[in-house]
């Protein structure tokens, strides 16, 4: 099998995208990124990453990137703090952990969105990423895929991988399995300048992870490196919790009333959280992809990260997995020891999905521990084992 001559199209300009096009473009692959944001000068938004030895971590040594990597992680910020309801730490690791242990298992640096699509971009040839690409639809054409995007232009590819995330545009010309709603929402907020506008807050976070557990609910949180704090209020609700629940999203007022109202309990240091947030929050349910999926390898189309298997934050597996695939579906395809594509595909989609469900599993189950009556003991057990 021989991708000297062949067009690759990755739609989708996340960690997972941008990771598999720098790795085949080290072995000479013609590959182009179509990607909806307008420039590179986008916003990244979202909490920042933590990346694991075995998957997001390992794709970058690969990439030849894991120097670029250490001069822009967060270093502490992988640190956390569990509380209970009442802002009480009840378990901290910021006097054990060492700012940089790589190599080391239980090290997750921490980087943030906006850096670690930098990082990949710089790496890549000129031109490679075709910005303001909204792809709409394809058909194949020969031996390949016609792509039309927003903008009305249409490129073709011999192959595609949809790298588009969660609502993935081009995972129904793979399969029409579908996620599943998982029970919790979470409930997005972003705090600019925190150590000014929410000192007791900064204090709690000490540049690092809070996890906050009570009632049944928690909150949950991390540093950003520009100074800013992301949290998310975490929650049982339905599925149509976001449109029925009748709060206005851009009114801090009314999130801190319902705040008040939905976690009884709770002390009243995390109302600067709601105070100060910058509007509007975001509600986020949260689905996952069935454990079991399958489908027939096409010739010359595949999928990986959230756009292959969705799955819950709650192991901090999203952006890692997208790695790892970026990096097996990589050695896959340039590695010579499959004689077809489609054989190649197939080896890589059946070990993708064997190792998303093992995380997606291990996600869903910390969710419900997460959110459980007794969340607060079970995770403070959890972690002092793993100190």
């Amino acid at each position: 099998m021989e991708l000297n001559n062949k067009q690759i199209a990755i739609v989708g300009g996340g960690p997972g995208g941008l990771t598999l096009a720098r790795l085949l473009q080290l072995k000479g692959a013609n590959v182009n990124v179509y990607e909806r944001d307008l420039d590179k000068n986008a916003r990244v938004q979202g909490a920042p990453l933590d990346l694991h030895e075995d998957a997001g971590l390992a794709a970058l040594r690969k990439a030849e990137l894991l120097d670029a990597f250490k001069k822009n992680f967060l270093r502490g910020a992988d640190k956390k703090v569990i509380t209970n309801a009442h802002a009480e730490i009840l378990f901290s690791d910021h006097d054990a952990k060492p700012e940089e242990n790589f190599g080391a298992d239980y090290f997750r640096p921490e980087i943030d969105r906006g850096p670690l699509r930098n990082l990949l971009l710089t790496s890549l040839k000129p031109e490679t990423v075709v910005w303001n690409s909204h792809f709409i639809s394809m058909e194949t054409e020969g031996e390949g895929w016609r792509l039309h995007f927003k903008n009305g232009i249409s490129v073709y590819a011999d192959i595609v991988i949809a790298a588009d995330g969660a609502n993935s545009k081009i995972r129904p010309y793979i399969t029409e399995i579908k996620p599943f709603y998982s029970g919790i929402v979470m409930l997005e907020g972003n705090i600019h300048k925190a150590k000014e506008t929410t000192p007791a807050m900064a204090a709690l976070f000490n540049g690092g992870k809070v996890m906050a557990f009570g009632n049944g609910k928690c909150i949950l949180g991390g540093q950003k490196g520009n100074g800013d704090l992301g949290f998310y209020a975490s929650f049982k609700a339905d599925e149509q919790w976001p449109q029925n629940c009748g709060l206005d999203y851009n009114d801090t007022s009314r999130m801190l009333d319902w705040f008040k109202k939905e976690y009884p309990g709770w002390s009243a240091i995390w109302n600067e959280l709601f105070e100060n947030a910058v509007p509007p929050f975001i509600p986020r349910p949260i689905y996952c992809m069935p454990l079991n999926q399958h489908w027939e390898t096409k010739t010359n189309l595949t999928m990986l990260g959230d756009a292959a298997h969705v799955m819950p934050p709650f192991a901090g597996e999203g952006v890692n997995m997208a790695m790892r695939d970026a990096l097996e579906l990589s050695e896959c395809l340039t590695s010579g020891k499959f004689s077809t594509l489609q054989a190649a595909l197939s080896f890589y989609e059946a070990n993708m999905r064997k190792r998303a469900s093992k995380a997606a599993r291990e996600s869903l189950e910390n969710g419900e521990t997460m959110h459980s009556e007794h969340a607060l003991e079970k995770m403070l057990a959890f972690f002092s084992g793993h100190r």
